[in-house]
């Protein structure tokens, strides 16, 4: 019975073990040469209060994909006021853009970013937040338009009479006719007492006339 010599086999699938570990370890320093060991934050400014960041390896500039790991401190000019840790989450539909959760209040900041993972990192920006006014609400009423409406709401309407004229005009018209057929009688008597007066002194004047006619 001949058997055969298991060695050669053995020691062949050894060195093909051991040139893929080889390779493999080759491979790994070359890429962490390529990307290099730090990255690069750039501080670009801020979105609404939300501290702004872009993150990339320092050597080749390329996008990091897995998770960073930051920090983020803000601080007033006179150190009086702190916001932080903050830590940074990706912005949505961007391979380099990183930015807070949180927002930072209105004022002048200095914000310093520390990155641990997956390498090391810092950046650092002077950043301004300006204060946004609320819009005014459109159902709101205007101050102007309740007085407007205020005198035209508390002034009664005035009463008619038949005709369509107001009360006090309709009162009125039977003095006003009262008073103007009182004038028409004074005059009417006025001018029959002057025609009489007149023709008594014809007459007068007549019989003088006659008496003198006579004694002649």
């Amino acid at each position: 019975m001949r058997t055969r010599p298991s060695f050669p086999v053995r020691s062949g699938l050894g060195f093909l073990f051991l040139f893929l570990a080889q390779a493999l370890a080759v491979a790994l320093p070359i890429e962490a040469q390529a990307h290099g060991d730090t990255v690069k934050v750039v501080v670009t400014g801020q979105r609404e209060g939300h501290v702004t960041t872009e993150i990339t390896w320092e050597n080749d500039g390329d996008a990091i994909d897995e998770a960073v790991a930051a920090t983020v401190n803000s601080a007033s000019p006179d150190g009086s006021r702190t916001m932080g840790p903050w830590r940074l989450v990706r912005d949505a539909g961007s391979r380099t853009g990183w930015s807070t959760a949180e927002v930072l209040p209105p004022g002048t900041w200095k914000v310093t970013v520390d990155v641990g993972f997956p390498s090391l990192g810092h950046g650092e920006k002077e950043i301004a937040v300006p204060v946004v006014d609320p819009a005014p609400s459109a159902a709101t009423p205007s101050a102007a338009a309740p007085s407007a409406a205020a005198p035209s709401a508390s002034a009664p309407p005035a009463p008619s009479g038949a005709s369509g004229a107001p009360a006090s005009s309709a009162s009125a018209d039977p003095a006003a006719a009262g008073e103007s057929g009182d004038e028409d009688r004074t005059v009417w008597w006025t001018t029959a007492g002057v025609v009489l007066i007149a023709l008594a002194g014809a007459a007068g004047g007549v019989l003088l006339r006659r008496s003198r006619a006579r004694r002649r």
